[in-house]
């Protein structure tokens, strides 16, 4: 699962969200200002208190910055939420 860490009222959190959201892939979405453990969580992962940052905890990826974050979703996670379509029941005339 991939965790985001943002905060209320942060543009650049919203802006992978947005992107998330339109992709399809699910983020789990923890604020640092709802609950004093997410901080700390942040703390612990990332070192630094900056969001938005996304953790993927399989793949052993963290990272900083909205335009960073956007760009590994595109590159190594939409593909993954898409789901395979059905292959036809339609089968050409042999000839």
């Amino acid at each position: 699962m991939l965790r985001l860490y943002v905060k209320t009222g942060c543009p650049f959190c919203q802006r992978v969200l947005d992107y998330a959201s339109e992709h399809n892939i699910p983020l789990q979405e923890k604020n640092i200002y709802d609950e004093e453990q997410n901080l700390k969580e942040l703390l612990q992962i990332g070192g630094k208190q900056q969001v938005p940052f996304l953790f993927d905890q399989s793949a052993g990826i963290s990272l900083y910055e909205s335009d960073d974050i956007v760009e590994y979703l595109e590159e190594h996670i939409e593909g993954e939420n898409i789901s395979p379509q059905r292959p036809s029941a339609y089968s050409p005339p042999s000839s």
